[in-house]
């Protein structure tokens, strides 16, 4: 036997057992990420989310946390990455979803994920109604979705309010801000212009009463309206503030509604708001009543109800903001 024939004999001996080597190693593999598979389905929890907006983006400007950005390779650093910017409860939050149901994903449309104890993941599956085959998502006509418009409500008789449904609505406020160790804030009660029950609270750190666009103030002004209405027979409308905020909200709410009715008459895009509750979405609705080229509605369910303001094909058909094309290079900004 030649030397030549024995090398070839030695190296073919070493790739057989290679291949061998490998093989076991796959199988082993793919069995402890069977396992781990298992062990993620076991602790899958479901969220609800409403998607806002997607995108394409490197990790740097993404948004995500330092800490994601820091534990990723550097050579990925740079790569664009599949980003869902999404409001979870009463959270705006940026997600990186999975590459392969990415396309699937609806905006503006509230779905579920089945978020898994792991790091750097997050598997998004959809609700059983918005299953689609990829194959056909590009080819389905967009459905016509019911719109429930904003009906004004009809105006309610205010009955007087009596002494004692103003001082037990005094003191149930009181005893909150005492269980919220704010006991050094002052409470006034007095009857407005209207008939409601106006109830005003002043000290310090109270932006902390007031929470997030208001969100505190306004469930313990729906507790106090439940207190009211218990004690004694009618309607008794109550209306909480503090730091003059209600007025300083409706302020902002109408130069936004002005801003955006602006935007959607330059670039003629339909624009969605964020979730709002009734009281600002009717302030919204109001502000841009006698608009002539804009028009708005309300899509959604609770708490995701949004204000969507769209321009008037009939009214703007001939208008100067027609020659305007789209251009909005921020894909965030709603």
């Amino acid at each position: 036997m030649s030397t030549l024939s024995i090398v070839l004999l030695v190296i073919l001996v070493v790739l057989i057992i290679a291949c061998v080597v490998l093989y076991f190693l796959g199988k082993k593999a793919e069995k402890k990420q069977a396992e781990q598979q298992e062990q993620l389905d076991a602790v899958a929890q479901t969220v609800s989310m409403l998607i806002i907006d997607k995108g394409k983006m490197k990790l740097k400007d993404s948004g995500l946390p330092q800490i994601v950005i820091d534990n990723t390779p550097k050579y990925l650093r740079r790569s664009k990455v599949p980003v869902v910017k999404a409001k979870v409860g009463p959270r705006i939050t940026t997600l990186m979803c999975d590459a392969q149901i990415y396309p699937l994903i609806p905006v503006k449309k509230e779905v579920k994920e089945f978020k898994e104890e792991k790091k750097d993941f997050h598997k998004k599956e959809f609700h059983k109604k918005e299953h689609v085959k990829k194959d056909n998502f590009k080819k389905e006509a967009p459905k016509k979705e019911f719109v429930k418009k904003e009906v004004p409500k009809r105006e309610v008789e205010l009955a007087p309010v009596e002494d004692a449904t103003k001082e037990a609505c005094v003191k149930f406020v009181k005893d909150v801000l005492a269980a919220m160790d704010m006991n050094d804030v002052e409470v006034k009660a007095e009857i407005d212009e209207e008939g409601a029950l106006s109830i005003t609270m002043d000290g310090k750190n109270m932006g902390i009463l007031i929470g997030k666009r208001g969100q505190t103030l306004d469930s313990l002004q729906y507790l106090t309206n439940r207190v009211a209405n218990k004690m004694q027979d009618g309607y008794v409308r109550v209306k909480l503030d503090t730091e003059d905020y209600r007025r300083r909200r409706k302020q902002t709410l109408e130069n936004l509604a002005k801003n955006i009715a602006s935007k959607v008459k330059r670039t003629r895009r339909t624009v969605a708001l964020e979730p709002m509750n009734p009281y600002e979405r009717r302030i919204i609705h109001s502000a841009l009543q006698g608009d002539k080229f804009v028009s708005t509605k309300s899509e959604g369910e609770e708490p995701f109800r949004h204000v969507v303001v769209y321009l008037d094909r009939e009214k703007a058909g001939n208008n100067r903001y027609s020659e305007h094309r789209y251009s909005d290079n921020n894909r965030y900004s709603r």
